[in-house]
């Protein structure tokens, strides 16, 4: 499973084309597109071990193996519900990174083509939560986005700029690297102390 992740993370950014129309490249094609449908449900079985161990969960759909331009987007991520509107925050899995180094993130995050007026208020709400080991903050301000490290002056100072408008929206995230030969059983481990992390962020949006 997870060599099989590694594998589709070089492809990053690569233009797919329709097989039928891709002359000598089809086969290349065909193959390309073999690979993401495999890949992306390899990472909905990786979401799908992880959601059994908290049944209260929903997974949503999984993103799809290319964008609009059909360029090939291995970084798949799925969101989790568990209760209230599709427009509230939630969690949710992010693949990140290269074949070289790359894992997956739990985040407390929302769907931006989904949010409504309320949306961008109680995801503030991460903010008033005290900062713990083992998390950061990405804060989205005119398009661009920026890691910031999770410590208590950091946070006094997102919330200013989220006050002041200057900054979006605020997620908070952790990251759990994938280490060559690691088992599955390991990813889970680190997924599930990620979990117990950032579930009071997610509570807190609640509020």
């Amino acid at each position: 499973m997870l060599n099989k992740i590694r594998d589709y993370l070089d492809f990053a950014g690569f233009q797919y084309r329709n097989p039928d129309k891709a002359g000598v490249e089809r086969e290349k094609m065909l193959e390309l597109r073999h690979k993401g449908q495999e890949t992306r449900k390899a990472f909905t079985e990786l979401a799908k071990t992880f959601q059994a161990s908290h049944p209260e969960w929903q997974l949503q759909q999984t993103s799809q193996w290319m964008n609009q331009a059909q360029r090939l987007r291995p970084h798949f991520w799925v969101y989790l519900q568990s209760e209230g509107k599709v427009t509230e925050p939630m969690m949710a899995l992010r693949l990140y990174g290269e074949s070289s180094d790359f894992g997956i993130s739990l985040e407390v995050s929302f769907i931006e083509r989904k949010k409504d007026e309320q949306t961008l208020g109680k995801q503030a709400k991460v903010l008033e939560v005290p900062v713990v080991e083992g998390i950061y903050y990405l804060a989205y301000s005119d398009g661009q986005c920026q890691r910031w490290e999770a410590n208590e002056e950091n946070r006094s100072t997102l919330r200013e700029k989220v006050r002041s408008q200057k900054v979006r929206k605020v997620l908070v995230k952790a990251d759990v690297s994938f280490i060559e030969n690691q088992s599955l059983e390991v990813v889970l481990e680190k997924l599930e102390e990620a979990y117990e992390r950032l579930l009071p962020y997610y509570q807190a949006t609640r509020g």
